[in-house]
């Protein structure tokens, strides 16, 4: 561990030199780039700089308790500077465990409704407006991409862009299969079903570097749609792209110009193509990357909201808390911690791959 954490300091210190470099100064991206490399490495070499001062401390310390006058005084130092090191210690594994470098992006996030019906359509709605309160609450932006509502409310299939700090940190465990348990608006005889939806979260990319050949594209326009099924306006502005080679279909109809929804589909469809591509790798690779609390395959039963209970279940991590009523509100914190909590010692343990 000691030897990765002289490392860090060394590069650390050779980026703070580089940072006073007038020729780095002048150029924007390079000094952006290096910057940011930086601000990721204070907090680890703060904390080895820390590290080294506790045991400055406890040998100082030592020392002064040979000292009959500062004995008692020099031992009460040693213990607290002792406890105090195996704080820091349990502080510089966790700094030192590989970052997923997708944690600080905004994400894609696709809901669709699944097995169920109409049902399966109005909870995947809620989801929605789940994601929406969760969102507000952390500051985040959400911008529309698609909306394909369901013949009896909710969605049949919503695709939103989510912008703010550590989106892709929060939200990365949310892919997957989720099923509600509860009595749907159309059942006459209170029977309890089940239905489920699914969501896909994917991180923005740099969709300039994701090379799409124009002759792989089959692009179909239509009318936009608004709430009821009403057509925004007269002209064909929806604009469905599909990736013939992939089979990776995407639709916008957010914008009233043809031109930029095809923009945004065109933006949208790279981001997923480069998404399956990587799906793909990490599956060859034994998931290599992936966490083994899911692999955020969309078929993968990730958690259970059981209505009659107030009930929330994660099946991944076996957590469960009986507040489904605050959770739909929008108050994810209890689950998304435990997750993070349970993901960080599967990482401490050598459980998980990065």
């Amino acid at each position: 561990m000691f030897e990765r954490l002289d490392a860090i300091e060394k590069k650390y210190n050779e980026l703070q030199v580089d940072l006073t470099n007038p020729d780095i100064i002048s150029d924007y991206s390079k000094l952006k780039s290096l910057s940011k490399e930086s601000s990721d490495l204070e907090e680890t070499v703060k904390k080895y700089h820390e590290y080294k001062e506790t045991i400055q401390g406890i040998e100082d310390a030592k020392l002064l308790m040979k000292d009959d006058e500062l004995k008692e005084m020099a031992e009460l130092e040693y213990a607290e500077l002792k406890e105090r090191l195996e704080v820091i210690n349990k502080e510089l594994e966790i700094l030192l465990v590989p970052k997923d470098e997708n944690d600080g992006k905004n994400v894609i996030m696709e809901i669709r409704g699944a097995a169920g019906g109409d049902e399966a359509n109005i909870f995947a709605g809620d989801l929605y407006r789940m994601y929406t309160y969760y969102a507000e609450k952390n500051g985040w932006k959400i911008e529309e991409i698609n909306t394909l509502e369901g013949t009896s409310g909710g969605y049949s299939q919503v695709e939103i862009m989510i912008k703010g700090e550590d989106v892709y940190k929060k939200l990365k465990y949310e892919s997957g299969s989720h099923r509600v348990q509860r009595v749907p608006v159309t059942e006459t005889q209170g029977r309890v079903h089940t239905s489920t939806a699914t969501v896909l979260v994917m991180p923005e990319v740099e969709t300039a570097n994701i090379d799409v050949k124009e002759s792989d594209i089959k692009m179909d326009v239509y009318h936009s749609s608004g709430a009821g099924g009403q057509s925004v306006n007269t002209a064909n502005s929806a604009v469905r792209l599909t990736h013939v080679p992939t089979g990776v279909v995407v639709t916008c109809q957010t914008e009233r110009s043809q031109l930029r929804n095809r923009e945004r589909a065109m933006e949208l469809l790279k981001i997923k193509i480069h998404d399956e591509i990587r799906s793909k790798e990490e599956l060859e690779l034994g998931n290599a990357r992936k966490s083994k609390i899911g692999t955020g395959d969309r078929s993968e039963k990730i958690r259970t909201y059981n209505y009659p209970q107030n009930r929330v279940t994660d099946h991944r991590i076996n957590f469960s808390i009986m507040s489904l009523d605050r959770v739909m509100d929008g108050e994810m914190e209890p689950i998304i911690e435990a997750l993070q909590t349970e993901d960080l010692r599967l990482k401490l343990a050598g459980e998980s791959f990065e």
